[in-house]
């Protein structure tokens, strides 16, 4: 399995209300238990106009069928190769 980082555009979303991202969250989690655990979402951050999302898929087409699935934006889909943080330099 890899792990994936996905981009979306998404105008305003640094605006958008608790209810909303509730909304948002919802109907990607249900769309991910109906495509069974092959696929899980680990987190997302949201910025101005941007939600970035990290994943788990054994492919790209996995999330594309996810994002289309539940009718959120999908825009650039890249493959984390490695995870590094402040430990790594010890």
């Amino acid at each position: 399995m890899a792990t994936y980082l996905i981009e979306r555009e998404v105008p305003g979303a640094g605006k958008l209300l608790p209810e909303q991202l509730k909304s948002m969250s919802e109907s990607s989690r249900e769309v991910l238990n109906r495509m069974g655990p092959k696929i899980q979402w680990l987190n997302s951050y949201v910025t101005d106009d941007k939600i970035y999302c990290v994943y788990i898929a054994p492919n790209e087409q996995m999330i594309r069928e996810h994002a289309k699935t539940c009718g959120i934006p999908l825009g650039r889909i890249l493959e984390i190769k490695a995870h590094i943080n402040p430990a790594t330099a010890d």
